[in-house]
């Protein structure tokens, strides 16, 4: 009989607002502390040994996500200035490799990659056109380090210089190196290190801009470095001193502005600077005002600059309006006015046309306009007589789908790249020709094996909260294999935060749930953004509970439908969903056999109080402010999983961290399983010992990853172990 850790007790007392709590499990976060490490090794151990009889499943879980994968394989080129950008991942090698071609003229097709064998790719450098370049090998800077992730990367406009970024610990902590294109591989002198991803050159090429961070890891100061001199020698150009705001910089697809954006949960600013003048001011946009969001793209129309606003100031679902960009805050044009019954959700400006995302009826559409001499017209069209300068919404033909406007870098292009995808549509490219209308598909993931999207069905259903509220589900699952009058197992995975959506998108490692007879499920809660602006806000601060609640309505929901059962659901959730995880947990664990809570947010309370920590003053606009509002501190408290475990009959509960996460830090779930076993409940905790908030780098680590989570959800719903 196997025994699980005994997590030591190290009595804390925290108090606030005149309550006293006694914690025994905060020790555990001290990251650097041996008894620490060795209590995560030792959790490690338990819970693979609780695991081994699943194995030879995780093995062929693991074969299955392999085998249906294309592992040489390309992604579509996408053209910017005088070169087709593209990446390109082969066979055993765990990262991409980003290569560039030449551009002709005014050739806008991509270049068409014929079809070669594993082999023949075994070296990284084979090249596959006349004048492929590989810009960066992923691969060859991932080796002798556990962890690899690439964060930004940016090449000057003549083509002639890398930007990239790397950060080997998983802490989001990004060291920018300069690597020089003319065929030598020569690097430059210049090394930053500590920056966050994103950065970006200028168009002349001359300077770079970078963001740091604080010592509470929140981006907080923009730098401008010239090209060829020290760090030391950088100049900040802008710093936030509210530590509810997070720092960006940008430029414009137009390269006419360069952009520092700054934004809270709820308030957002933008500056520009004319980019011809990369050392001069920047200047604001519209001032902040307390919960105002907006975003800023440029336009030229009738030979003006202009800036298209996409914003929310009285208008809670978005409006979109036009400005002079020599005069921000002057008078503003109407050109999409607020729809109680739309989300617009952003704008994307070109040369000759712009696209709008936005949301309807609870999934996402992609509309485009031309842009005609005064600006962009404020209605959509109503039948096939309107005129080219109208927007026009692109048709979908699946229930259940998701669509969003895809890289598109350059100013002058014709047409859009957009990606579609739905439960059973493999994420496809297309490229939509502006002239013509004309929709050209560039690629569709390929899904090897004889993969047959007919045998697979999506569909949406609605439950409805005690406050009468609807709440929509979207299911996936094989026809042959699946009787929806006949309980089925079933992995109900919600999320609910920040208007995050989940939107319905194809996942090759499901169809190994799905091809042994399991349902997948999305349960749409409050928090999220599914369904408009309000379905985030009435599910945020005081009405947190909404998210919770949601997700047990919807459990049962198809639990009396006979959909599934209780001993054949699992709940999964990440992060903010690990919360809602920790949550449903407390209040309905009847309605599960198992919980899958991955980076779990489940000791919310302790880490909002605490100002010091990455994140915590930021997440006051979404939570609440606990440390100065006793009511805040009081309801946080209410529902905090780790607050709120009790003795219980809890389903088995399956935690996943990562040691260098600096989003959700490991020691939430590591107290969290403490004192479920103190309840009495059977909890497994495994720590990722080399990652970040994202889990481990590199895609067979990450396909083995899965493999083990879905191994342990396979089994806790009683689904066939073998599949076809």
């Amino acid at each position: 009989m196997l025994t699980p850790p005994k997590t030591a007790k190290r009595p804390i007392e925290r108090e606030h607002h005149g309550d006293v709590v006694v914690d025994e499990y905060e020790w555990l976060r001290a990251k650097d502390d041996p008894a620490v490490l060795a209590h995560l090794h030792e959790e490690n151990a338990y819970t693979k040994a609780r695991t081994e009889h699943l194995s030879l499943l995780q093995e062929q879980l693991f074969e299955e996500i392999r085998a249906r994968t294309k592992e040489t394989d390309l992604s579509v080129p996408t053209r910017e200035g005088d070169w087709w950008y593209f990446t390109r991942t082969v066979e055993g090698a765990q990262y991409g490799i980003h290569c560039r071609v030449p551009a002709t003229g005014d050739d806008w097709e991509p270049p068409v990659l014929p079809e070669t064998t594993g082999d023949e790719l075994a070296d990284a450098s084979f090249e596959r056109l006349p004048g492929e370049q590989v810009l960066l090998d992923d691969n060859v800077e991932a080796e002798g380090h556990e962890y690899y992730a690439l964060g930004s990367f940016d090449v000057t406009a003549d083509g002639s210089t890398l930007l990239y970024a790397i950060d080997v610990e998983g802490d989001e902590r990004y060291t920018i190196r300069l690597r020089s294109l003319d065929g030598s591989g020569r690097e430059y002198d210049d090394v930053i290190e500590g920056t966050a991803a994103g950065a970006v050159f200028d168009p002349s090429g001359r300077y770079l801009f970078y963001a740091t961070v604080d010592e509470s890891w929140r981006p907080d100061t923009i730098w401008r470095h010239e090209v060829g001199t020290a760090a030391s020698d950088d100049v900040s150009v802008f710093s936030e001193p509210d530590e509810r705001f997070w720092l960006g910089v940008g430029i414009t697809r137009s390269r006419k502005f360069l952009m520092i954006e700054a934004g809270s949960n709820v308030t957002s600013e933008t500056w520009l600077l004319d980019a011809d003048d990369p050392a001069g001011e920047f200047r604001v946009v519209w001032p902040r005002k307390d919960g105002v969001e907006y975003d800023v793209e440029h336009v030229v129309a009738g030979g003006k600059d202009r800036l298209l606003i996409v914003h929310n100031d009285g208008a809670v679902n978005f409006e979109l309006v036009s400005v002079a960009a020599s005069d921000p805050q002057g008078p503003r044009r109407m050109l999409l006015p607020h729809d109680p019954a739309v989300r617009l959700e952003g704008v994307d400006a070109f040369r000759d046309f712009v696209a709008v995302e936005y949301r309807r009826e609870g999934l996402p559409r992609v509309a485009i306009a031309k842009v005609p001499p005064a600006g962009i017209p404020a209605t959509a069209p109503t039948d096939g007589a309107t005129p080219d300068d109208t927007l026009h919404e692109l048709p979908f033909d699946e229930a259940l789908f998701s669509v969003g406007v895809g890289s598109n870098p350059d100013w002058e292009q014709p047409s859009l790249r957009i990606g579609f995808s739905s439960f059973v549509t493999p994420t496809t490219v297309y490229d939509v020709v502006i002239a013509t209308g004309e929709r050209r598909l560039r690629k569709q993931q390929p899904v090897l094996g004889g993969y047959d999207p007919t045998r697979y069905s999506q569909r949406r259903e609605w439950a409805v909260a005690d406050d009468g509220t609807r709440i929509p589900i979207s299911l996936v699952y094989r026809d042959d294999l699946v009787d929806l009058g006949v309980p089925a197992p079933t992995l109900l995975y919600g999320y609910g935060s920040y208007e995050h959506s989940i939107d319905p998108a194809f996942g090759i490692p499901r169809l190994s749930l799905l091809d042994r007879g399991m349902i997948f499920a999305v349960a749409h809660v409050r928090g999220g953004g599914e369904m408009g602006r309000l379905w985030y806000e009435h599910g945020k601060k005081f009405d947190k509970r909404n998210t919770f609640t949601d997700f047990v309505t919807v459990a049962r929901h198809l639990i009396d439908e006979d959909v599934t059962a209780p001993d054949r659901l699992v709940a999964q959730g990440g992060s903010a969903g690990g919360l809602l995880m920790g949550a449903v947990a407390n209040m309905g664990p009847r309605f599960f056999s198992g919980i899958l809570a991955e980076v779990p947010f489940v000791d919310p309370l302790t880490s909002i109080l605490d100002p010091s920590l990455p994140l915590t003053v930021i997440e006051w606009d979404e939570w609440g402010n606990p440390l100065d509002d006793a009511e805040v501190y009081a309801y946080m408290k209410s529902y905090s999983p780790y607050e709120n475990v009790h003795q219980n009959h809890y389903p088995p509960i399956l935690a996943v961290t990562s040691l260098n996460d600096t989003r959700v830090l490991y020691v939430e779930p590591a107290k969290w399983v403490a004192r479920l076993r103190d309840a009495g409940a059977d909890p497994l905790l495994k720590t990722e010992m080399a990652a970040g908030h994202g889990g481990v780098s590199g895609r067979y680590s990450a396909w083995r990853e899965r493999a083990f989570a879905y191994a342990w959800v396979i089994d806790r719903a009683k689904a066939h172990p073998t599949g076809e």
